[in-house]
């Protein structure tokens, strides 16, 4: 029986005459088959077990079920989790991120695998979330592990992570330009000829894969027939508006209410609480019910009422004003539902809730701009329109909202819509929020990798492993004779004054002692104390590397002290942070 190492010796002899490129281009070939493959068997089952569970759930003639059901799903889900995979897996687009930009592209081989079982059991049990980040841990995984099983560097690893998402969301969207976009824009990644080219055959491969097995039955499919008219341009305009202030409510709810759920130490007691919130939501509005694709389909059908009927709010059929409010809790309470999923325990992305909001939001806005302005504005577009405007916002990636949407509707008709709606909902973000829902918490600990060259690369730089720690002390009662002592054992110009409790109190440069150092008369009569100076600055080893940065600029130092929680730990040179940064410059522009 071959063993991983004989295995891949075997290939790898086999490979030997391939170049580099020539074995990128077959890898994203394999990575976009695998992706999508994973796409069709996350959503075959999370369908199955929809209908499986619906079947009996219509025995019971009433809607009691739902406030049990999506807590099973989240306490199988973290069983799971806590007993199988041994390993966060939650967040996982943000997970992808992180390894790209902290782990040198190392994300865990299984990875591949448990993020379909989790997501499954949350979502097919109910859970208000959806599939694509999953998919997208997934992909990105099996990318990163057939990057590291061939030995390949740095920049090629994260290439096949790139092209393991672009071929998820390519997949499960049946869009290979969404796909390859969203990559771009959510990991990222700077575009050239040598990075675009395989994430072109990953997500075509996935695309294709995805159409051969499944058909049109991809999340769901909508054909326009309405033409564009221009009178409505202001419409889409106030619409961008709406939907990139929503999507700023979206993302700091989303990042509150899950923050709320880790104050709770207990993990039972957090399980429960977000499982009887999120049973009561689904009770009360059972279109919260799992990703929400089939609401969406259906408000593209002109069947809301269906979604009306179906609650405890259909006695009020007749009643317009109920409807509207109907239409806006679903709006507003979807992210309630969303973050109480995750923050119980579940495993789910907000890509489905993001879409869902926007399309509740766009027929909201149609419906009322129709009933009072007297403009007759097809309830479809403002849909398609709202979620690209919402995914935009949300997740700061408007050119993959009008790829995504615009391919789903089988044709570019909607094409400026889309493009008014997604650029003002995304610059209307943009004002109060810097970053994507994504990369904030990357953003705050300095860890977000970007496409500007230079910051990528600081941000992938561990300065602490830079710090010099061979530099000798001194103390400040010493006399110059003993600090004569410390120098002539000392390679070093440069000698940090501490207190007993290593507690840095100055610095001697050799400039400041030579030209009385040979003179013996002052050994006992002058101090280290004389003799030191303050430093401009200090860092601490807990600053990121921009703080570094920002500190060498201001005092114009080429040497600063690094302290940890106040006590001396070493120096940090800019010569040498600058010989690390040209080291892994290297290693980014890799052709």
């Amino acid at each position: 029986m071959f063993s991983v190492v004989s295995l891949r010796r075997i290939f790898r002899k086999s490979l030997t005459e391939i170049d580099q490129t020539t074995l990128i281009y077959f890898l994203s070939l394999v990575v976009g088959l695998l992706s999508a493959l994973a796409a069709v068997l996350l959503k075959n089952s999370i369908h199955f077990a929809h209908q499986f569970l619906e079947t009996r759930v219509s025995q019971f003639q009433s809607n009691l079920p739902y406030l049990l059901l999506p807590l099973i799903g989240i306490l199988l889900t973290f069983l799971f989790v806590k007993y199988v995979v041994k390993d966060n897996i939650g967040h996982g687009i943000s997970r992808v991120l992180y390894a790209i930009s902290k782990r040198k592209g190392h994300l865990k081989p299984h990875n591949t695998w448990t993020s379909i079982v989790a997501s499954t059991l949350t979502i097919g049990f109910g859970g208000s979330v959806g599939a694509e980040a999953p998919i997208v841990l997934t992909g990105s995984s099996i990318g990163s592990t057939l990057g590291r099983f061939f030995r390949l560097n740095y920049r090629s690893i994260t290439l096949l992570i790139g092209c393991g998402a672009a071929g998820a969301v390519s997949g499960i969207f049946k869009a290979p330009i969404a796909g390859i976009v969203f990559t771009l824009e959510i990991l990222m990644f700077d575009l050239t000829v040598a990075s675009i080219v395989p994430l072109l055959i990953s997500s075509v491969t996935a695309a294709t894969t995805t159409f051969f097995l499944m058909g049109d039955e991809v999340l769901f499919a909508f054909n326009l027939t309405e033409s564009f008219k221009v009178n409505t341009i202001p419409w889409y305009l106030l619409l961008g508006v709406i939907s990139g202030l929503l999507s700023l409510y979206f993302s700091r709810m989303t990042l509150f209410i899950e923050s709320q759920y880790e104050k709770i130490k207990n993990v039972f007691v957090r399980l429960l609480i977000g499982g009887f919130i999120l049973g009561s939501l689904i009770y009360l509005f059972p279109s919260f019910y799992g990703e929400g694709y089939n609401v969406i389909m259906s408000l593209l059908k002109g069947e809301a009422d269906l979604l009306y009927n179906h609650t405890i709010f259909s006695r009020f059929t007749e009643n317009y004003p109920m409807f509207i409010l109907f239409l806006a809790t679903l709006v507003l309470f979807k992210v309630v539902a969303s973050s109480s999923t995750n923050g119980a325990g579940g495993v789910g992305g907000i890509f489905a809730p993001t879409l869902f909001v926007g399309g509740v939001n766009g027929f909201l806005a149609a419906n009322l701009l129709n009933r009072f302005t007297g403009f007759d504005i097809p309830d479809n577009r403002f849909i398609l329109a709202g979620m690209a405007g919402m995914m935009a916002g949300v997740m700061h990636a408007p050119l993959t909202a009008i790829f995504l949407i615009a391919e789903i509707t089988g044709g570019y008709s909607l094409l400026i819509p889309l493009i008014i709606t997604s650029t003002i909902a995304f610059i209307t973000t943009r004002i109060f929020e810097k970053h994507s829902i994504y990369h904030i918490e990357l953003a705050k600990r300095g860890e977000l990798i970007t496409h500007d060259k230079d910051k990528a690369v600081l941000t992938f730089m561990n300065w602490r492993r830079d710090i010099e720690t061979d530099l000798l002390t001194v103390k400040a009662k010493d006399t110059l004779g003993e600090l004569i002592k410390v120098i002539s054992r000392s390679k070093r110009n440069l000698f940090p004054v501490v207190d007993d409790n290593n507690v840095l109190e100055g610095v001697v440069l050799l400039d400041d002692v030579r030209e009385i150092m040979f003179n013996s008369e002052l050994y006992d009569k002058v101090l280290v104390k004389d003799l030191m100076a303050i430093p401009p600055t200090y860092v601490d080893k807990s600053e990121s590397i921009d703080a570094v940065m920002e500190a060498f600029k201001k005092t114009e130092a080429w040497n600063l002290p690094v302290l940890d929680k106040g006590y001396y730990v070493g120096f940090i040179s800019k010569s040498r942070i600058y010989s690390t940064y040209r080291e892994l410059l290297m290693q980014f522009s890799e052709e």
